[in-house]
């Protein structure tokens, strides 16, 4: 266990990602939650945009509440809008306070009205005032944001939730000095949305780092907690944790495989207009370049319904853009998404 931050917390370094349990029902929830606490993972993070999730996780832990910190979040611009969302999460939680509520994927352009009088924060103060939440924390996924959260540092908030890992570490030094001042480090997208297929290696190399307080890993069946409990041992209980020579080599090969724009699979390009699954789409492209994995990447593509009576469907309406806190080309990437299954339907036909 280490000290949260200025928070007073005292928390495992192994967090609880909550995205992945929204795929299951309310039983596998119980279950889950329950393997949980007795591993010793005591920080549980969720959001309001995360489906059930707050619902299955409020359920589930409701008999045995004071062994876990609850840490959710909300898309809330606006006063009103934060407070009513403060509410819904209480009452999804079945709890009568949040350990750190945060204000969720913020854009440095955003801040300024968020902290008027109008602005979410205010609601947030309120709350936290009123006993209903015990800090205000605040994630983002742009270094402009980042370094304006830093610089305000704990006076605003306790906390900052931040993507890195193997192949994201453009925050290293600002994450570095919020972790000097006092700030909750929280890592979010360890595996890079998925994109990185060695999930120890990806949770040893990001908590082998100084600045990091707790990676919350995506978590939505027992095997993968138990896993995330392996990977975390071999840093936490070492007295000098080493990566082999060979472990540093893929390291580097991941870095090199993953350099440039991909998707983390975030889901906040959703709903397209047109119906595409736009995070399945850039999946299927991975495995349909992969030989041994390329069947399995052809159905994924034809779930995602970027091809509809054998031509491209995406109408490059853009809808997708504004919503992409990666800033990433959609309509063009998925064109070369198409572009790669017409290849492997070339393939196919001269194997036949």
């Amino acid at each position: 266990m280490i000290e949260f931050g200025k928070t007073g917390m005292k928390v495992n370094r192994l967090g609880f990602g909550g995205i992945p349990i929204q795929r299951i029902d309310q039983n596998g929830a119980n279950e889950l939650l329950k393997f949980i606490k007795e591993s010793g993972i005591n920080f549980l993070d969720t959001a309001r945009a995360y489906g059930e999730s707050e619902t299955y996780i409020g359920e589930a832990i409701k008999e045995m509440r004071d062994s876990f910190y609850l840490a959710t979040k909300s898309m809330a611009r606006d006063y009103e809008g934060m407070k009513a969302d403060i509410e819904k999460s209480l009452s999804c939680l079945q709890t009568d306070h949040i350990d750190l509520y945060q204000i969720h994927n913020v854009q440095v352009l955003e801040i300024e009205n968020l902290m008027s009088q109008d602005g979410a924060y205010r609601a947030l103060l309120e709350a936290r005032d009123q006993g209903k939440i015990k800090n205000i924390g605040i994630t983002t996924h742009t270094l402009e944001s980042l370094e304006k959260i830093v610089e305000m540092g704990t006076d605003y908030f306790m906390s900052i939730q931040f993507p890195f890992n193997i192949v994201e570490s453009q925050g290293t030094d600002l994450l570095t000095k919020a972790h000097e001042k006092g700030m909750g480090t929280i890592i979010m997208k360890p595996l890079a949305g998925g994109a990185i297929e060695d999930p120890e290696l990806a949770v040893r190399y990001i908590l082998d780092q100084n600045f990091t307080d707790i990676v919350i890993p995506g978590m939505g069946d027992i095997e993968e907690v138990k896993q995330n409990i392996q990977s975390a041992k071999a840093v936490l209980e070492a007295e000098k944790h080493e990566f082999t020579q060979e472990e540093l080599v893929k390291i580097e090969e991941i870095k090199k495989d993953l350099t440039g724009n991909f998707c983390r699979r975030c889901g906040y390009c959703k709903p397209c207009p047109q119906g595409i699954d736009i995070p399945l789409a850039f999946l299927s492209a991975r495995y349909m370049k992969r030989y041994n994995l390329a069947q399995w990447g052809y159905g994924r593509y034809m779930a995602s319904n970027l091809e509809k009576d054998g031509e491209f469907a995406c109408v490059k309406c853009g809808a997708c853009l504004p919503k992409c806190p990666y800033f990433l080309p959609i309509p063009d990437m998925l064109e070369e998404v198409y572009k790669t299954k017409l290849e492997t339907d070339k393939s196919r036909r001269q194997e036949v």
